[in-house]
């Protein structure tokens, strides 16, 4: 029996998917549930598992895009599995003959240019033309003087150009590969948001003394006592902005046309890069999260991204986002909101600095923090109010994130 597999629907509102690479070859025997391929959607990256075992035929090429529910392969159910079949030998092509070579008669040499007679007027610039080249900046040497035996006129030093080196040895390749649907529909939102929104982003700095006191005195203890999961930032940002939408709900909203959709609920979406590029999963109900269940969290999307095992469901929806260009070495950056949403938080990277603390200079590690905001919805000083709050509340995390009881608040 011949079975046709046809694209199965990754999810709402998507309904074409791209062909990214096939798995498996034309011709082969596939086990039931084995993956096929990956297709790309416009959201995320999903294996295509065989419905079957049996002989495969593909019926799209890689780069293709195909329609949900279109036919991508057949698999004949009664092709019978082989048995240690020796691969088959590759056919030796035969040369073609190697035409005879003609060959030509020599051609006549022509005349050859008798060079220029050499004097001690050759290369050297006349008065005029050597103050043209000096304003230049360019060598007598590298210009040829068509004057009286060679000697370089004030049209030659107009003439002239300054070299700006050839190039030489090295690879110069270059190479043109189509990006993924995924990719494409990254770009496309990047630029939307550049162009259909009023995005502004302000700037704060946090000191991270009292979270790194916090964190070397019980990460072992969390992670000895939650199955070895680790006490990141993550955790603190989160609970951090939280906070700061309860506070300041015009950040926790969207515009939709001439009216604005307010949530009483934080969906943070997290952004995380993946092997197929940036991926934004989100944790849901961040409010109602403890430190360990927001790590817990982070780290299954981040693992399933990691994987390739996102899904659609895992990205979709989200009224915040947090994203940390500091793991990459980043000290600052103003980064894109993701839309439909209002605000984005960007984190960097944490660097020892000078600050001056009750009127002395103390050496305390430091980290930029970064909002962008549609001002269409958020006002400054929403935004400005917002950052404020993110920033008091990590720089004394015991007492407005964890009540005064790191002990209770970490589950210890």
């Amino acid at each position: 029996m011949i079975l046709e597999m046809k694209v199965p629907s990754p999810g709402e509102s998507i309904t074409e998917v791209e062909i990214a690479t096939w798995l498996v070859k034309d011709g082969d025997y596939v086990e039931k549930d084995q993956a096929i391929a990956e297709v790309d959607s416009d959201k995320a990256t999903l294996e295509l598992p065989a419905e079957v075992a049996g002989i495969i035929t593909l019926k799209a090429e890689e780069g293709d895009a195909v329609k949900v529910g279109q036919v991508v392969c057949l698999i004949d159910t009664d092709g019978a599995k082989p048995d240690g079949a020796a691969p088959a030998k590759e056919e030796k092509k035969e040369e073609a003959p190697k035409a005879e070579e003609k060959k030509e008669a020599p051609k006549a040499e022509a005349p050859k240019e008798a060079p220029a007679e050499k004097s001690y007027a050759s290369g050297t610039p006349s008065p005029a033309a050597k103050k043209i080249l000096d304003e230049k900046s360019i060598d007598p040497a590298t210009v040829s003087g068509t004057g009286k035996g060679g000697r370089i006129t004030k049209d030659d030093a107009v003439n002239a150009k300054a070299s700006m080196g050839t190039p030489t040895g090295g690879n110069r390749g270059s190479e043109r590969t189509k990006l993924s649907m995924l990719r494409r529909k990254v770009a496309e939102r990047l630029v939307a948001a550049k162009n259909e929104t009023a995005m502004l982003t302000t700037f704060n700095e946090v000191n991270m003394t009292p979270i790194n006191n916090i964190r070397n005195e019980y990460k072992d203890a969390f992670k000895a006592k939650h199955n070895g999961l680790g006490l990141g930032y993550m955790s603190f940002f989160t609970k951090a902005v939280v906070r700061a939408l309860q506070l300041f709900p015009d950040v926790n909203s969207m515009i939709d046309g001439d009216f604005k959709t307010s949530y009483d609920f934080a969906d943070i979406s997290i952004a995380v890069s993946g092997p197929k590029g940036l991926m934004v999963p989100v944790v849901r109900n961040a409010e109602t999260l403890s430190f360990r269940g927001i790590e817990a969290e982070i780290k299954r999307l981040a693992l399933r991204a990691r994987d390739g095992q996102i899904t659609v469901d895992d990205m979709t929806g989200g009224t915040f986002t947090i994203t940390n260009g500091g793991v990459f070495g980043s000290m600052l950056s103003t980064p894109i909101i993701n839309p439909p949403q209002s605000g984005i938080l960007g984190m960097h990277n944490i660097i020892e600095r000078p600050i001056a603390v009750k009127g002395k200079v103390e050496i305390h590690p430091m980290m930029y923090v970064a909002l962008s905001y549609d001002h269409r919805i958020i006002d400054g000083r929403e935004s400005v109010g917002f950052l404020v709050a993110v920033k008091e509340a990590l720089e004394n995390p015991a007492e407005l994130l964890m009540d005064n009881n790191p002990k209770k608040a970490l589950e210890l």
